[in-house]
């Protein structure tokens, strides 16, 4: 891509930040040094019940002690549902959503009677129960107060989208695959919209060129490439890198309470420790 980098680290609140966010956070912050580029901030915090005010507030004060900054008003995903409800309107206009209606049981059932499943990003991909459903009986059952997710009809989407491919600064070209991932949920009663729509929009919207995050997305940006084609939003670059791990090779995690920004804080480590523990001293 030419022109200016916009890169953006993205957060859940959901606990404090560990080292393992900070080497995510200075990685993108580091693609996004030269003159005009732009490093945003983003708080994807769309699950209501997981997500807490005194989370926000610690990341906005880790982030600073480290030593970055980011334009404001920083965007709260919470705020932010109307996009994301047009965007699942704008897929379900042309038919590739339906209401499911299955319990973990009912899926987990259904597996099991068939011998098991393939896996794709949410575990054993989702039989299609519902999808054979006729419109009258999916109509009948919404009025009917049922609760349901939405899932998209991927077959469809992908004939939809044609051949996808996307660009990973450390892989080179990579062909898309969202059909392996199966009929994947993009919203719920509790949580009305899904990660993958999220940041798909917020992206797009913030106009973010360079998505810098873990090699543990690398399969999710099949999806959001689908989503990319269907809604016709912007490409970016992507840069999936290594994910911090402890000795015993173990992802760090927010439960990791000894790894933490704050603790290591507390400990009295300073900026320039931390970014070093991170695998950026200077």
């Amino acid at each position: 891509m030419t022109g200016s980098t916009v890169t953006r680290f993205a957060p859940s609140p959901t606990g404090y930040l560990h080292i393992g966010h900070v080497h995510s956070a200075l990685f993108a912050a580091r693609a996004a040094r030269a003159e005009g580029d732009r490093f945003l901030l983003r708080i994807e915090d769309i699950d209501a019940g997981r997500c807490r005010p005194e989370f926000i507030a610690a990341i906005h004060d880790d982030l600073a002690w480290l030593g970055l900054t980011w334009p404001r008003p920083v965007r709260l995903q919470s705020r932010h549902m109307d996009d994301y409800a047009a965007a699942l309107d704008r897929l379900r206009e042309r038919g590739l959503l339906y209401p499911c209606f299955c319990t973990r049981s009912d899926i987990h059932a259904e597996i099991k009677r068939a011998g098991g499943a393939p896996h794709g990003i949410e575990g054993a991909v989702y039989p299609g129960i519902c999808r054979a459903l006729t419109e009258a009986e999916r109509r009948a059952r919404v009025a009917a107060g049922e609760p349901y997710a939405l899932r998209i009809d991927m077959a469809r989407a992908v004939e939809v989208a044609g051949e996808l491919r996307f660009h990973d600064r450390g892989r080179g070209t990579i062909r898309a695959d969202p059909l392996r991932h199966g009929d994947i949920v993009l919203a719920r009663k509790d949580v009305p919209t899904s990660y993958h729509v999220a940041v798909t929009v917020d992206d797009h919207l913030q106009g973010v060129t360079l998505v810098t995050r873990g090699e543990d997305l690398l399969e999710a940006t099949d999806i959001h490439r689908l989503l990319q084609a269907l809604l016709g939003l912007d490409v970016p670059d992507y840069h999936h890198h290594r994910l911090l791990t402890d000795a015993a090779g173990r992802r760090f995690a927010k439960r990791d309470r000894a790894r933490t920004i704050r603790s290591l804080r507390e400990q009295g480590l300073g900026p320039g420790e931390v970014r070093a523990l991170a695998g950026f001293g200077e």
